[in-house]
């Protein structure tokens, strides 16, 4: 590798504020278009006649299928050539796909279109993060990541309500037209707007050689023990999480004979704004701990997934909705730290121009099993629960999918045995 170590210089990352404010906007944007389908399940499901594995299929595996698929490609894609360009491509594809499902009229034609926002955000975070880690140092990249992270609570908070205040006006097919059509816009913002930053540049280096071949980039980090181990971990605990995120609103919709606009600010408050917050708070707590040690870039979110399993627990046993609601905070405000620090760690455990590539890996294993497989996961075990008569048949499903946090923790403590070792490695590279 050809890389050459130089200061970094306080007028080479000017913009750098207004670049990471849009590309957390385009990260909303992802998931307003993505959660939208979410809060709309209940009233889509009894139009289109579903059950709750066809509901887990159409906002997993048919999404996460091409998402994390095209992700691979994408980032080798980024790790060679312009970001910016690619993020504006890729949004334009997936706000457009989001506005197209508004005029499904079956299963198959809202199936097909979900397959598209999934091909238009596979350019999205990969080529996102790179950005940010050749913008912001080792010892800010968790904070800055956790700021670009709020677009994941943003993005769901303004989702979840603009779903659900929408279908009540107008019907749940103008609210794919209202999530997508703004994304349009902000494509062209990104395009004329967002200036493409010298990578390593925050780390002092500057990279000018070839990227690595993919034979040479996957043997390197099959070495590093802690990427796998981090990996481990994170996808178990994005199938609970997506497991969750997906079933939540209709769990409440059918315990307490709830609409989908009743329950979606709510919903959008808890796991949008108090996430939000969380990602930032626990990001800041993550750079602090990390400067003393970095092995505490696993171990935060081990700790986190035991302190929400609990109140996970308790949320659906609930008598009342504004107790789940209750129950749900702590939850909600871990849930999205797993994700920045799992891009962080991705970004350290690997050289230079791997990072584009370590965080579609990453992104690619998260979203086709976690994403993909989670709901789906839920949702044939709630089929099953309700064939066999049980009482609350998809919160019997959720609690079995609780057991997934718990594997989590193991592998998260087992991820900072070699972590300090490894980032060295990748230096060292």
């Amino acid at each position: 590798m050809s890389h050459t170590s130089e200061p970094v210089a306080r007028s080479s990352v000017q913009g750098r504020t207004w670049i990471l404010f849009v590309l957390t906007l385009v990260y909303t944007f992802n998931h307003v278009d993505r959660q939208i389908l979410v809060i709309l399940l209940e009233p889509i499901k009894l139009e289109l006649g579903l059950r709750d594995s066809q509901l887990g299929m159409l906002t997993g595996i048919a999404f996460a299928a091409f998402y994390a698929t095209l992700g691979i490609p994408v980032a080798m894609w980024a790790d060679r050539g312009n970001r910016r360009n690619i993020i504006a491509l890729a949004l334009t594809i997936w706000s457009a796909m989001t506005a197209v499902s508004g005029f499904a009229q079956n299963y198959w034609h809202l199936l097909l279109a979900r397959m598209g926002v999934g091909i238009g955000e596979a350019g999205g975070t990969p080529p996102a993060t790179s950005m940010i880690a050749d913008l912001y140092s080792p010892k800010e990249r968790a904070t800055a990541l956790g700021i670009y992270t709020t677009g994941i609570g943003f993005g769901i908070l303004l989702g979840f309500a603009l779903g659900g205040f929408i279908y009540e006006l107008y019907g749940w097919r103008v609210a794919f037209f209202a999530a997508g059509i703004p994304g349009l816009a902000l494509a062209l913002v990104v395009r004329f707007s967002v200036r493409e930053p010298k990578r390593g540049l925050s780390d002092g280096q500057v990279d000018d050689g070839d990227a690595p071949s993919l034979g040479d980039t996957l043997r390197f980090i099959a070495g590093q023990s802690s990427y796998l181990w981090l990996l481990a971990g994170c996808l178990m605990i994005c199938i609970s999480a997506n497991a969750f995120l997906v079933f939540t609103s209709s769990y409440l919709q059918r315990a307490f004979e709830l609409s989908p606009g009743q329950v979606a600010l709510p919903l959008g408050l808890l796991i949008g704004g108090v996430g939000s917050v969380g990602a930032v708070v626990l990001g800041l707590v993550c750079d602090r701990l990390s400067v003393k040690d970095t092995r505490w870039r696993p171990w935060i979110i081990a700790c986190c997934a035991a302190v929400a399993l609990p109140f996970a627990w308790m949320f659906l046993r609930a008598d009342t909705v504004w107790a789940a609601y209750a129950w749900n905070l702590v939850p909600s405000f871990v849930g999205l730290i797993y994700a920045s620090i799992a891009y962080t760690a991705s970004q350290e455990l690997v050289a230079l121009r791997m990072r584009s590539f370590a965080s579609a890996f990453m992104l690619f294993c998260l979203t086709l099993i976690g994403i993909g497989c989670g709901p789906w996961i839920a949702g044939l075990l709630s089929d099953h629960f309700n064939a066999a008569n049980a009482d609350q048949p998809l919160a019997r499903a959720l609690e079995l999918i609780l057991l997934f946090n718990v594997a989590s923790i193991i592998c998260l403590i087992l991820a900072g045995r070699s972590y300090r070792e490894n980032v060295q490695r990748a230096i060292a590279y």
